[in-house]
């Protein structure tokens, strides 16, 4: 794969319990990125998507936006070398 990137990503709002980590699993399957994505105790959603740069860029896309009933007031993206390889997508608990 080329141009691969990682980007951490935190997102703050109205995110939990509105099947933001779902959703975002869906669409990182659908841009063929790699990661995670899981609740923080702040009631925030955090994100670790891997991939060509492209494809991270529009996952992040539909973090500032979320599934209906979503209301994202922030997004916070840092672009970084990978610690580890991920394989597919994953929610994690």
């Amino acid at each position: 794969m080329k141009d691969v990137r990682e980007a951490h990503v935190v997102v703050t709002g109205h995110v939990q319990g509105v099947f933001f980590r779902a959703s975002t699993r869906e669409a990182a399957a659908r841009c063929g990125v790699r990661g995670f994505v899981r609740n923080l105790p702040g009631r925030q959603v955090e994100a670790v998507l891997q991939g060509e740069q492209a494809a991270v860029e529009k996952v992040i896309a539909f973090l500032r936006e979320g599934p209906p009933g979503a209301i994202v007031t922030d997004v916070a993206v840092t672009w970084r070398d990978a610690a580890e390889r991920h394989e597919g997508f994953h929610v994690r608990y």
